[in-house]
């Protein structure tokens, strides 16, 4: 079902582009001279197909339309949402805002809303992924559950699509799409399991059977565990850990309202993190997923936050530039519950400053260290510093000269991976880079294969 066909069932035609752009225009009318405004309305089309026990129990899908306004009345801000969207829900809509606005104080760090602006990149958008339904997501999910040659799989694949448009008081006007496609899984043998992902903004793009022979070859490898004491060991952690561990440097750590209430760890022109390393935030690379402009209608580009282990910027939205001062300018990270989070890099990507290794590299030369697959469960005990507390789980490996010797049972981890990224302490950079969920449930991020000299393991999974 495309974005703007007709419904099944004879429902009539669905809202399109124009119809959230007029939807937009109506609530700014509403407001009117009463207050400023700023608006967004999208519509979300989304399929999941479920399965377990290698069979697929549950297809569901979901469309929403959604409009979302913030007025600003004598510096007092307040925000509604409404999914009702006749002339009675508007009017609703826009009656709560403002009443709302009226008995909240002044927010003194309100930074005005967004001028007119070039739109730039839309966001990243493939209409056979709009257009999917189950039967394209089950071709995927077969593929990764006959790649398992008769393991056990459970897990998901799931598409969605959505369009946005964002309007305000000042004149500014954005719109954009994109698309999503992910499957997610595990096999399972004997209790042992291995998983394996793979996201993008094509459909067309997941390897199903890759991403099962991947989950199948780490769970027969995770048989038969052995238990490894406590301790600081040399460790090979594969993307979807480096990819958990940098939502938690986004929020605690590259966010310029933590660095402006002294909460962060990020000093920017300091060499913080391995030369070996750079991370930046890029909504536009088309290895990433999602829009291309930001909450506040600002337009995103590429943000280098570290090059080749040194701070070199912090992300903004308008509130905390206005803050900082300095001529510091809104970065394009302003998201939903800003004026409380900040701003978060959502389209992160962690690489090489140089020339990355082939992964299997990594490990031939680990002369004793753990190969870690996956973590999970992840608390911060120390913002400050990002010390954060976690669990491995489907698949860590004990390494010996160079070759994975056995299975190790599950770990808990307590580590800052600011420290563990530190200067002199990346000792390989993998060519495997590819996105995976972050630990913060922010999204993807995409992260190679890093070999570090040390991550400090506190105890087994139990305690």
């Amino acid at each position: 079902m495309r974005l703007g066909d007709e419904r099944p069932g004879g429902a009539g035609p669905e809202i399109g582009a124009a119809d959230l752009d007029g939807i937009a225009e109506r609530i700014l009318d509403l407001v009117g001279s009463r207050g400023e405004a700023a608006v967004t309305v999208t519509r979300s089309l989304s399929g999941l197909t479920r399965f377990a026990n290698s069979f697929i129990h549950q297809n569901v899908g979901d469309e929403a339309v959604t409009a979302a306004v913030e007025v600003v009345v004598g510096g007092r801000t307040a925000a509604a949402t409404t999914s009702r969207l006749d002339g009675d829900g508007l009017e609703r809509l826009v009656h709560s805002a403002l009443a709302a606005a009226e008995v909240r104080p002044v927010d003194p760090a309100w930074a005005g809303l967004s001028p007119p602006q070039p739109s730039g990149f839309a966001g990243h958008y493939d209409q056979a992924t709009a257009e999917a339904g189950p039967a394209e997501r089950a071709a995927v999910v077969a593929a990764f559950v006959e790649a398992g040659d008769g393991l056990e799989a459970a897990g998901y694949c799931e598409t969605s699509a959505a369009e946005r448009v964002f309007a305000n008081s000042l004149g500014h006007r954005i719109a954009g799409r994109a698309t999503t496609a992910a499957v997610d899984g595990i096999h399972r043998l004997d209790g042992a399991d291995g998983c394996a992902s793979t996201c993008s903004s094509r459909l067309a793009d997941l390897d199903g059977a890759r991403a099962g022979a991947r989950a199948s070859e780490r769970a027969r490898a995770a048989a038969t565990p052995v238990e490894m004491p406590p301790g600081r060991y040399e460790v090979v952690l594969e993307p979807r850990c480096v990819a958990y561990m940098m939502d938690f440097l986004s929020v605690y750590g590259f966010n310029a309202r933590a660095v402006i209430e002294g909460r962060s760890f990020a000093s920017v022109g300091e060499g913080q993190f391995d030369p070996a390393l750079s991370i930046w935030d890029d909504a536009t690379d088309p290895r990433h997923i999602g829009f291309g402009f930001d909450v506040e209608g600002t337009p995103k580009s590429r943000l280098d936050l570290v090059r080749a282990g040194v701070v070199s910027a912090l992300t903004h939205d308008r509130r905390t530039a206005a803050r900082m001062g300095g001529g510091a300018l809104t970065t394009g990270h302003a998201v939903a519950g800003g004026e409380s989070l900040g701003a978060v890099a959502r389209n992160l990507f962690l690489g090489p400053s140089g020339t990355p290794s082939p992964a299997a590299e990594l490990v031939a030369a680990m002369e004793r260290g753990l190969l870690v697959s996956d973590f999970w469960y992840a608390r911060v005990l120390d913002p400050k510093t990002v010390v954060v507390t976690g669990l491995t789980r489907n698949g860590v490996f004990l390494v010996e000269e160079g070759k994975v010797s056995g299975a190790v049972t599950n770990l808990r981890f307590t580590q800052s991976p600011v420290a563990a990224f530190g200067p002199g302490k990346v000792l390989g950079v993998g060519d495997d880079g590819a996105l995976a969920p972050g630990g913060l449930h922010l999204g993807w991020n995409h992260s190679p294969s890093l070999r570090l000299a040390q991550w400090n393991f506190t105890g087994n999974a139990s305690g």
